[in-house]
């Protein structure tokens, strides 16, 4: 999740069974600084996912890490990433996004597709009919835009949320390292596209184009 010049990043140490919170500091060049870090969740949720935000907060899924489990919900705050609020999930929720009082979240593999509102009231939970299983997913522009694997190989979907029907799809290919770019985390602003896809070391790549400013 990128804002400005910060950056957060989730974590997971699976045999400590910790979910993690990292804030760094982008500079113009080189590497990012890393700022702060807290544990997240609880018990066996340890599990974090691709997270979103709203003017004043972080909003994570940490789920159990396996699939038809269960997860929380956490709100926290950006400036002390204390918690908020949170709500509790009955399935396994691995990637979330948030604006103008709703949120939307993808189950294990995205095969169907949550609507609460912000004080997690389920509001519907419908398939997922474009075959993309999102890793993460954003509401920016009044659609969904969630980066996954389709049977075609890795891509990033722009859907409409109201009727989740499949409005524009890129393929999104691998790094130098031949991992998917749609692996991990994904953020979009303008023309601007963020995406995380490795593990330690991890690197951010930044694309820009007019065409992911998709209406």
């Amino acid at each position: 999740m990128v804002e400005g010049r910060r950056l957060w990043v989730t974590a997971v140490d699976a045999p400590a069974k910790r979910g993690l919170l990292h804030e760094f500091l982008l500079p113009a060049t080189g590497s990012a600084k890393l700022v702060r870090t807290i544990e997240i969740g609880r018990g066996e949720r340890f599990h974090p996912g691709g997270f979103s935000a709203d003017r004043s907060s972080l909003w994570i899924p940490i789920a159990e890490y396996r699939r038809q489990s269960s997860a929380i919900v956490e709100r926290r705050n950006k400036k002390t990433l204390a918690v908020e609020s949170e709500f509790e999930v009955p399935d396994h929720i691995g990637c979330l996004a948030a604006a103008k009082g709703r949120l939307y979240g993808g189950n294990w593999d995205s095969r169907q597709i949550y609507e609460w509102d912000f004080k997690g009231r389920l509001i519907q939970k419908r398939d997922n009919s474009t075959g993309n299983s999102f890793q993460d997913i954003k509401l920016t522009g009044g659609k969904l835009v969630g980066g996954g694997f389709t049977t075609t190989g890795p891509a990033i979907d722009w859907i409409d949320p109201v009727t989740l029907k499949l409005l524009h799809r890129i393929p999104a290919g691998k790094t130098d390292r031949g991992v998917p770019f749609t692996r991990e985390g994904l953020d979009l602003h303008g023309d601007r596209l963020y995406l995380l896809p490795e593990d330690d070391p991890s690197r951010l790549f930044l694309f820009r184009s007019p065409m992911l400013n998709f209406r």
